[in-house]
């Protein structure tokens, strides 16, 4: 794995181990910096669980945002190294866009969903993720973001989010230019596995389908409710999130009751996720 992280960090331009390892959250907060080593380390552990990648024993992946780069090159869609090549140049993109005009993120718990919807259509703002289970993240200007926090939907609870822009609106429009050029040269391959979108929660199986919706999702919203919707008409039963992981997995928890779930965080869960590949693999499938 050492010398596999050695050499995504010469693909990336940039030292993985090191920011994985030992700089500090200052040191990886910038998106360029912090979209690879995402990417990296989430490819790192499945293919510790999976060393010939998604094969027959998982039945679907599925990614949230930049994770949607980790599912495609785990379901052989690109290579680790186009994938590593990609995150890096959309790090780049994204930082480039956020940094033209002020933005930043707005999560929002609750409330009644048509009355946030209004409410953030009235102070201009993007639902830039669909969650499920009644969380959004609105996205839009700094001075956008402060109106709507002092003037949010009823019964909603609003929590500001630490991001350096307004991902997956259109203010990312250039990040998306800057891909759409060097995608041409990303070669690609159908993928292996069920490869679920965060576009809609579709089922696609063109490798140049995926490729061209890894592009555009930088500007468009995250529907990560549709993936959980496509997850469960698919039959899954248990559901491994790759680091970082956590998020994903307790919003599985809340809305796919019954669904078994193991949020992969350290070595130490490694074990715990084969147990449940072991029970929960072919026919069924594992869904990582």
């Amino acid at each position: 794995m050492a010398d596999r992280l050695h050499r995504w960090s010469d693909v990336a331009g940039l030292d993985l181990v090191h920011y994985g390892t030992e700089a500090d959250a200052a040191g990886i907060k910038d998106t360029a910096v912090a979209q690879p080593l995402l990417v990296a380390s989430g490819l790192a552990a499945a293919l510790a669980l999976f060393p010939q990648g998604a094969g027959t024993q998982v039945s679907a992946v599925a990614g949230h945002s930049v994770g949607e780069i980790t599912a495609a090159a785990f379901a052989g869609v690109m290579s680790d190294e186009s994938a590593m090549s990609f995150v890096r140049e959309r790090g780049l993109a994204m930082a480039a866009a956020a940094a033209e005009t002020a933005t930043g993120m707005c999560a929002v718990l609750g409330g009644d969903p048509d009355a946030v919807a209004a409410k953030l259509a009235e102070h201009g703002l993007t639902a830039a993720n669909n969650n499920g289970g009644g969380q959004i993240v609105a996205a839009g200007t700094l001075d956008q973001i402060a109106a709507f926090r002092a003037d949010g939907p009823e019964k909603a609870r609003l929590i500001a989010l630490s991001v350096a822009g307004a991902f997956h609106t259109h203010h990312m429009a250039h990040g998306v230019e800057r891909l759409a050029r060097i995608a041409p040269g990303v070669p690609v391959s159908d993928p292996v596995t069920a490869y679920v979108s965060n576009a809609d929660g579709k089922i696609v199986e063109s490798g140049s389908e995926i490729l061209d919706r890894l592009v555009s999702q930088v500007s468009n919203p995250v529907r990560w409710d549709l993936c959980m919707e496509a997850l469960e008409a698919l039959g899954a039963t248990c559901v491994i999130e790759v680091p970082p992981a956590g998020t994903l997995t307790n919003l599985v928890k809340r809305n796919l009751k019954g669904v078994a779930t193991l949020a992969l965080k350290t070595p130490a869960d490694l074990d715990k996720a084969r147990e449940l590949i072991a029970e929960h693999a072919a026919p069924e499938g594992d869904v990582v």
